[in-house]
């Protein structure tokens, strides 16, 4: 699954450790998660859109 994960915290100039912290993850989940060896899940992904503020489907996509 593809996703804007990275994109997003970097408009924000957060570091992949406070976006763990805000989503009560660890570090290398979000990494895993940003480089797409590791699809979260569905509650994740939406504490993941409330933070952003954003659908689901504006930051996941499967690429197709």
């Amino acid at each position: 699954m593809n996703n804007r994960l990275k994109v997003l915290r970097a408009e924000r100039n957060w570091s992949q450790a406070e976006l763990a912290g805000r989503l009560d993850v660890s570090r290398q989940a979000v990494n895993a998660i940003e480089t797409g060896k590791h699809d979260p899940s569905l509650p994740l992904a939406f504490r993941i859109a409330r933070l952003f503020n954003m659908p689901i489907e504006e930051i996941f996509h499967d690429g197709q």
